[in-house]
């Protein structure tokens, strides 16, 4: 019960010193602390010589001791003042930095940008993109969250990311709106050596030869399996491999062949390490397409960053 009183009594002294220390009372300590009158504080502030007097009362009063004295028509910082001197600069700092740091937010696009990606358009397209966005929007922060193309919607769906650029069969997309930016269809990738590697391929050829094919749940798998059923092709699944590179190098030592996007094997094709192929018979679409929420506006970064990439590619 005692402790309950001395700490309500110590309330009622900090009620009655009034109210705690504000910035523009340290703003104003600072500028009297420099030596100047009362007046002098109140020109260089643009405030009028009353509001100083005031501030710098209601100041004194929440510290419980007296900051000033008068001298010589100056005002003198006593030593209480001396000691709350480079905490007040400290605070007028951080002050005056977080201010700067909200007009970045406000004026000019300062703030994270959240981009889920998956496998290809990440590694094959975005990079040259994202260097030049970041060029012209500097204070933009992204982040890239790089997923299957199912797990990056979902992402965008559940708010986790504000924009995401995947690779897409063509099929509904409820509540996001889907721009195409790119097509990135699917090709045959095999060895140099491979029986197959020189001249055309059909189905027929491709019967019961071995595939090295994406982990369930990509878009390359999809599409994969989607081109096999609609051809008839009766393959055997050799090996299920989650990242491109992985399949590139086990295609390249002649484990079987691969279904890769063609952006991803450009440069292999060009030095000779691989063989790629038009995949035979009826084959569906694959497309890079950027992908936002219908339902709500984009943040400032978000809206930025679609505007940036219609533009760029003319969408």
């Amino acid at each position: 019960m005692k402790s309950i009183v001395i700490l309500a009594a110590h309330y009622d002294r900090k009620r009655e010193r009034g109210s705690h220390m504000n910035p523009q009372q340290l703003r104003i300590f600072m500028q009297a602390a420099e030596g100047r009158s009362l007046t002098e504080t109140a020109v260089a502030l643009g405030l009028k010589q009353p509001t100083v007097s005031f501030h710098m009362q209601k100041l004194e009063q929440s510290a419980g001791v007296s900051l000033f004295r008068k001298q010589g028509g100056r005002m003198r910082l006593t030593d209480a003042g001396e000691a709350l001197l480079p905490y007040a600069a400290k605070i007028s700092a951080l002050l005056d930095e977080a201010e700067q740091l909200m007009a970045d937010y406000r004026e000019q696009g300062r703030g994270k940008l959240k981009i889920g990606a998956s496998y290809t358009p990440a590694t094959y397209f975005l990079p040259a993109y994202l260097a030049e966005f970041q060029m012209q929007h500097p204070l933009a922060l992204p982040t890239l969250t790089v997923k299957q193309a199912g797990a990056a919607l979902s992402l965008l769906q559940s708010y986790e990311i504000d924009v995401a650029v995947v690779s897409l069969a063509e099929e509904p997309y409820p509540g996001l709106n889907i721009v195409p930016l790119s097509e990135d269809p699917l090709t045959l990738a095999l060895a140099p050596f491979h029986p197959l590697a020189a001249g055309e391929v059909g189905i027929a050829e491709l019967q019961g030869q071995p595939f090295l094919v994406h982990e369930p749940g990509s878009t390359s798998r999809r599409l994969s399996e989607r081109w096999a059923a609609d051809n008839g092709l009766r393959w055997q699944i050799r090996m299920e491999l989650g990242a491109i590179e992985t399949i590139k190098e086990a295609v390249k030592h002649g484990m079987g062949i691969g279904i890769l996007p063609r952006r991803s094997v450009r440069r292999e094709e060009l030095g000779g390490e691989l063989a790629l192929r038009e995949l035979p018979g009826k084959v569906s679409p694959r497309t890079i397409c950027l992908v936002y929420r219908k339902e709500d506006a984009p943040n400032r970064q978000a809206a930025a960053f679609i505007a940036f990439m219609r533009e760029k590619l003319s969408v």
